[in-house]
């Protein structure tokens, strides 16, 4: 199944970034935009929000869930300080689950329906989706950060 491939991509690339040295976490791909390290963090509390409203979509569709601010979660979670062994740890666990839900449900629940606060109703096979997205996106602006 080609969610599972992207899944399994995806979180290759982004664990092995977990390792780079302080200096290349600390760049930026953009003057004013979140270091390499604040994104890894970013990663892993973008994993656990997803696989939370996977979770929610499959036990019972329908339900609301709730938008986040990044921005908050940076500040009050306290990148700056925050281990990244405890984030990379917690991306990795949330995307076994992801991967085996996904294994599970993907084809089978893909159709049932959540309705998020700020976008509306999604289906199931619309979040495992955002999950490669959402960590697509920001390999990218590592990448750029790397090369800079």
């Amino acid at each position: 199944m080609q969610i599972l491939k992207d899944l399994a991509r995806t979180q290759a690339q982004t664990v092995e970034l977990f390792t780079l040295d302080a200096a290349k976490l600390d760049l930026t791909y953009a003057p004013g935009k979140w270091s390499v390290r604040y994104l890894l963090h970013h990663m892993a509390d973008a994993e656990t929000v997803l696989y939370d409203r996977i979770r929610r979509t499959i036990s019972k569709p329908n339900q609301v869930v709730w938008g986040f601010d990044q921005d908050a979660w940076a500040a009050a979670l306290d990148y700056d300080n925050k281990p990244l062994a405890l984030s990379q740890a917690v991306y990795t666990a949330c995307r076994a689950g992801i991967m085996y839900l996904a294994e599970q449900a993907y084809e089978s629940q893909g159709s049932s329906t959540m309705v998020h606060s700020g976008d509306g109703k999604k289906t199931l096979k619309d979040v495992f989706d955002k999950v490669v997205w959402h960590n697509e996106a920001h390999l990218k602006q590592i990448e750029r950060a790397l090369a800079a």
